[in-house]
This record gives C-alpha cells, sequence and structure tokens, in this order.
C-alpha cells in the first residue's frame, strides 16, 4: 500500500547531553482504511501521529572526565531515556505509549556517530478487537536494544552517508482477545542512503538532501506470526528532507 509521510524532526546537543524528537504523520492508501469501533471506512485511507523522544546524559561532561569510555572503542557512556507516543485511526485503533531508560555506548567512529542504547522498556496499547476489559494492554518491562547510526560514505567521492536504526524488543507479555498469545521478539530496522545535494551542488552543505531506503518491520507489534496476521512489514522509502537553520 502507498503511504504519504511528513516527518519533523529535530535534534540538538547541549553541555550534559543530546536530545532528539521525530514527529511523523502517516496517510495510508485506501488499501489500509480507516474506521472506529464501529467499522471501517472503506476508500478513505488511515492517518497515522507517531511521535519518538530520545534523550541522553553524558558521564564524562556531567564529571568533567574521560574515564568513562573505552579508548579506541567507546568514547562516552552515558544515560538514555525516551518515550514512543503512536495513534491511528483504524478500528485496531492503536494507542502506544512506551518509555525506555538505560545506558548509552557512543562508539568512536572516524565520522559520523554509532550509538547503542541497552534499555528497559514499558509499553502499554489498545486492542480494537479484543474482548472487553482486554482491550487496554500493559505489557511487562522488558530489555530492549536500539542501534542508530549515521555514517559518511566517503570512499564514494559524494556527499553521501548511510543512516538508520535497528531496534530490538523482547517478548514483553501477553496480546490477543482475551491476552492468549505470547508476545515474540520485535525488530524494526530502516537504513537510508542520504545524498546531500546543496553540497553536492555547490552550495550550503546539511540544508537540502534526497534519500532512499527500505524498512522491514519482523513480528510487528510482538505479534506471534503463527497466531496472527500481517506481522512482517516491508517498504521501500523515498524522500527530501530539508533542514530548517
Amino acid at each position: 500500500m502507498p503511504k504519504n509521510v511528513v516527518n519533523v524532526f529535530h535534534t540538538n546537543a547541549w553541555t550534559y547531553g543530546t536530545n532528539l524528537l521525530s514527529l511523523d504523520i502517516l496517510r495510508s492508501g485506501s488499501q489500509d482504511p480507516a474506521g472506529d469501533r464501529f467499522g471501517s471506512f472503506q476508500g478513505v485511507g488511515a492517518t497515522e501521529v507517531y511521535l519518538i523522544y530520545r534523550g541522553t546524559l553524558s558521564a564524562n561532561q556531567i564529571f568533567d572526565t574521560d574515564v568513562f569510555g573505552i579508548p579506541g572503542l567507546v568514547k562516552d557512556i552515558g544515560l538514555s531515556f525516551g518515550a514512543d507516543v503512536n495513534t491511528k485511526d483504524t478500528t485496531f485503533d492503536s494507542r502506544k505509549r512506551a518509555g525506555t531508560f538505560g545506558l548509552n555506548f557512543a562508539f568512536d567512529v572516524p565520522a559520523g556517530y554509532l550509538n547503542l542504547k541497552v534499555q528497559g522498556y514499558k509499553e502499554f496499547s489498545h486492542n480494537g478487537f479484543a474482548a472487553g476489559k482486554f482491550r487496554s494492554v500493559e505489557y511487562l518491562m522488558t530489555p530492549e536494544f536500539e542501534v542508530t547510526y549515521s555514517l559518511p560514505l566517503t570512499f564514494t567521492g559524494l556527499p553521501l552517508s548511510l543512516a538508520g536504526f535497528n531496534t530490538v524488543i523482547l517478548p514483553k507479555g501477553r496480546y490477543g482477545v482475551t491476552n492468549e498469545n505470547r508476545t515474540r521478539v520485535e525488530f524494526v530496522s530502516q537504513t537510508n542512503l542520504v545524498l546531500d545535494v546543496g553540497q553536492l551542488a555547490g552550495g550550503r552543505p546539511n540544508q537540502l538532501e534526497v534519500f532512499a531506503g527500505f524498512q522491514y518491520w519482523h513480528n510487528k507489534f510482538g505479534a506471534d506470526p503463527r497466531r496472527t496476521v500481517n506481522t512482517e512489514e516491508k517498504a521501500l522509502i523515498a524522500g527530501v528532507s530539508y533542514h530548517l537553520r
């Protein structure tokens, strides 16, 4: 199915850490119909909003030292924390609310960045297909691992980079019409090839970019493919990004 996506993205570094905020507004084609508890609206595509916040606090910066790291491998170890908020106007009526808290490892790479977060993950959601009291779902706390990266591909001779993320969420409890199913390991990955058009054209770098990529979601929402349909998502992505200053 086609989807049109508008993304508003902000990131900044301050004295003691970093902040990242990403807001996606997604409008599906009619293959993914909008709906409510009374049924779906055929011919009307669903609208989804997904908000992500991620923050870090640097132990080296807070304590004015460089002991929190491994020379040549990890340049900083600090705290990580964040939240996910989601809603979608379908009969399923997802209302995901999740929080994360743990450690962030910033690897020592020659250029760009490569981070690993090892965190605890707690999620609440809604299942419009479930029976009565089972529609509001509280999952168990579970381990979560996030890898985020942006790595320049300097060997190409172009202002080209590889950017994306990989997230693994371990089983988090039960779900289903009566919570009869056990969740599975969930894996989400997105990889983009990003070209800095501004720099290529001899203009201002890091302002106008084009990108193409691939998104893969295995056991979506932790669902078990043996008991739930459509648990795997594969999506080709292409777009234009403009950085405000």
